[in-house]
């Protein structure tokens, strides 16, 4: 079993409490938890990277930032 993290700063979107979210991964799956009224998400990992890569392409078709002195 993997270690079960907080998400700082996260809102469940049941209960609507703070900080009371925590993530972790079982068999590649992503999996968000609330402590408090037992709220459940899981999602496959596989869907982030992709949007991962959109964003790398995205930023390969960036010539150059100008940075003025």
């Amino acid at each position: 079993m993997s270690k079960k993290r907080f998400i700082a700063g996260a809102t469940c979107p049941s209960c609507k409490e703070n900080d009371t979210m925590r993530w972790w991964q079982e068999h590649h799956v992503e999996v968000v938890e609330c402590v408090k009224c037992g709220h459940t998400d899981r999602r496959s990992p596989i869907a982030s990277e992709a949007s991962e890569s959109e964003h790398k392409q995205q930023d390969a078709q960036v010539i150059g930032i100008f940075k003025p002195q």
